[in-house]
């Protein structure tokens, strides 16, 4: 668990530490689908939207990269996902906790197919705690709180995917071509090896950190928002099990006469809540003590602002520079 930290980074936190093939994360609205498919491929994960406002014949054609592995996460709606029956999906996370268990159930079994094993993760929030005492009453099984992943287990889980990555492409590559450029070009520029690998590892890889920067853990259970990890077996008309599972903490709620606001600019760009307010206040000419309750995310960060922004400075905050990043402000919706 990690205080502060909002449903939408406990998310990449828990994806980044399990070993999946295909997932479905389930959320309320529309909206939704986009705002957190978007947050997943910012933070480096194959994943697409799937809603009610696409054309058919775009969800199919969603769905068949989700079946032919060209992406491995949906975030999608229950109606959206109607019908939905794809073989290599090994989790289903119920970003949003649907209002009755019938639904909860038809979700969680779309893992466990074709003889395999798969999870379920569920978040809640206080509110919702009768709901999981309705899940664990229609289960037979009890469902118990985990922590977020480490930032020790996420970084061991992105090593090994780095390692596999290379192993398969040594495996399956005709290397001999770059092969022999790298050489060329290491001999040239007098440089090991490693440091061209390196570099070339940089340039695949991306900007995006590769590893989680370490922080002091809390092992506190959080008590606003709580995931539950569950196993599925293989379908065999049994009722699923569950393990232990995960735990968020989702952003304060919203004062009166403020709005939630998102600047893509966050941890992994050495950002501080000090440069958020100095930029704000500098631009917006908005006096600090009205910037309220600032979240910074490895990608990207929420602020709080008065309600009733002039158009024009939200346009000047969206092309707004920070930590060589422009903001790019948008309203949370």
């Amino acid at each position: 668990m990690a205080k502060g930290a909002t449903k939408a980074h406990a998310l990449v936190r828990i994806l980044s530490a399990e070993s999946f093939d295909g997932v479905i994360v389930f959320v309320k609205t529309k909206s939704s689908t986009l705002a957190v498919a978007k947050n997943l491929e910012a933070s480096g994960f194959k994943a697409e939207p799937l809603n009610g406002d696409m054309a058919q014949s775009a969800r199919e054609q969603t769905v068949s990269r989700l079946k032919n592995g060209r992406i491995d996460i949906l975030v999608a709606t229950d109606v959206a996902a109607r019908g939905l029956d794809v073989d290599r999906i090994s989790h289903v996370i119920n970003y949003d906790l649907p209002g009755q268990v019938d639904p909860y159930i038809h979700r969680i079994g779309r893992t466990g197919r074709a003889g395999r094993t798969g999870e379920a993760i569920l978040f809640t929030g206080r509110n919702e705690r009768w709901m999981v005492k309705k899940i664990e009453k229609a289960t037979r099984q009890p469902i118990k709180e985990m922590y977020l992943p480490s930032p020790k287990a996420v970084n061991q889980k992105r090593i090994a995917n780095f390692h596999d990555s290379i192993s398969k492409t040594l495996e399956s590559c005709d290397l001999e071509t770059f092969e022999s450029l790298v050489a060329s070009y290491a001999q040239t520029n007098d440089l090991p090896m490693a440091k061209v690998a390196a570099a070339l590892a940089r340039m695949a890889h991306g900007d995006t950190p590769l590893l989680m920067a370490a922080k002091k853990e809390d092992k506190t259970p959080a008590a606003s928002a709580r995931p539950a990890k569950q196993t599925r077996k293989p379908a065999s008309g049994k009722k699923p099990s569950f393990s232990e599972p995960v735990v968020p903490i989702i952003p304060t709620p919203l004062r009166p006469g403020m709005e939630r606001y998102r600047i893509e600019v966050g941890e992994s760009h050495g950002i501080k809540p000090k440069d958020i307010v100095g930029a704000i206040a500098n631009e917006a000419g908005l006096e600090s003590r009205h910037i309220k309750e600032i979240h910074i995310q490895p990608e990207f960060s929420l602020v709080d602002l008065p309600e009733g922004m002039p158009g024009e400075i939200f346009h000047l905050l969206k092309r707004t520079w920070v930590r060589s990043r422009q903001m790019a402000i948008s309203k949370c919706a």
